[in-house]
């Protein structure tokens, strides 16, 4: 088969959760399939060696235009050329007008849903959606295969788009093997110096997307470091603004010094933290699949997500589980998972055996048994 994969922004040396998930399944289909002619085709940037050319994998860039128009105008006359038997579009959207059969992995239909973030964020994140809330349901029917990551998602796009669920199909995302892998101690260390960290701290991924709860968890942890005043939050993507805005209105500014923000961490730097950190903080209101979940698990640290989405899901009972919508819910959890050294325990190494329900080389397989039912 001649087997397309749109992975337009993978070069970008900033890479999020969209990213990583189509850079970890191009990685699994080179090492797993030496038979199929794939063809890669993204957007020309700075990380342009996070993947290599084998001989049956082809970069294709594709130079020039945002985002709309790189997917809508340059993408569909680039494959024209190629003769391919599918283009799997990795990213929620793909092209209007292709003559090229489309697999769509369709990772959440947050964006549809008023009540789940997906009208908040910053400007881009704003325009982004309106795009894809335009334009998903034109392509859905499209589309010879739509795929998801969540069973829950599943439903979730069935109910949004009124369509049967047996429509979408559920793929699994996996967990990369080398979150499970300890850090070199000089590593360790050189991150440790970097980033001021004490010996103990909890790690939060935030972003600005409001579906990551950052209030309710800024919230939730005063308490906690009222009592418990030598160990830090760090909370990587954030400036320390918004969470000096989130203190003064809580009359807890003087705070601040809890907190500790390292911005965006490379993926070595991603791995020490999981691993160094005393307890990995995840109560997202909305979640697709709910990735970082199983990479903190990997290393060994306890996690505190939410009792709702895919997060369940994903985390089985070996986390600690809360109401993301409750304050009070999240700051129980954070002291059940600090003080109660019995249920920590259980939780961590329940924890070892959820990665292993969730790898990439299965989700490849499976990926290529939906290629071959296109052709």
């Amino acid at each position: 088969m001649r087997i397309g994969i749109e992975a337009q922004r993978i070069f970008r040396p900033k890479k999020h959760g969209m990213d990583i998930v189509a850079l970890e399944l191009i990685h699994t289909l080179q090492r797993i399939d030496k038979v199929n002619q794939y063809f890669i085709f993204v957007k020309p940037d700075e990380d342009d060696t996070c993947i290599k050319e084998t001989e049956n994998f082809k970069i294709v860039r594709i130079p020039g235009g945002n985002y709309v128009y790189w997917e809508q105008i340059l993408l569909p006359k680039e494959l024209s050329k190629y003769k391919l038997d599918l283009i799997h579009c990795t990213n929620n959207t793909a092209p209007l007008f292709c003559k090229t059969p489309i697999v769509l992995t369709l990772h959440d239909v947050i964006f549809l849903e008023k009540n789940s973030g997906g009208n908040g964020g910053t400007a881009y994140q704003k325009y982004g959606n309106m795009y894809r809330k335009y334009l998903l349901p034109l392509i859905f029917g499209k589309c010879r295969k739509v795929l998801t990551i969540s069973t829950v998602e599943q439903a979730n796009i069935s109910r949004a788009l009124n369509v049967p669920k047996e429509q979408v199909t559920v793929v699994h995302n996996g967990v990369s093997q080398r979150f499970g892998e300890k850090p070199d101690a000089g590593e360790s260390e050189k991150v440790k110096a970097k980033f001021n960290l004490p010996e103990k701290f909890f790690f939060f991924l935030g972003n600005k997307d409001p579906r990551k709860n950052v209030p309710n968890v800024i919230n939730a942890f005063i308490p906690f470091t009222e009592k418990y005043p030598e160990v830090k939050l760090v909370i990587t993507a954030l400036d320390a603004a918004m969470v000096t805005e989130i203190l003064e209105k809580s009359g807890k500014s003087a705070l601040i010094d809890r907190f500790i923000f390292p911005g965006y961490v490379s993926n070595n730097e991603l791995t020490v933290l999981y691993h160094q950190a005393f307890l990995f903080l995840y109560p997202s209101l909305r979640e697709g699949f709910g990735l970082p979940i199983l990479e903190a698990m990997s290393a060994g640290t306890p996690v505190l997500t939410s009792n709702v989405s895919s997060m369940p899901e994903v985390a089985g009972d070996a986390a600690f589980l809360v109401n993301p919508e409750s304050v009070e819910s999240i700051t129980e959890g954070i002291f059940d998972a600090f003080e109660n050294e019995t249920k920590r325990a259980e939780k961590i190494q329940g924890g070892y055996l959820r990665p292993p329900l969730f790898t990439w080389e299965n989700t490849a397989k499976k990926m290529l048994e939906i290629y071959q039912e296109i052709q």
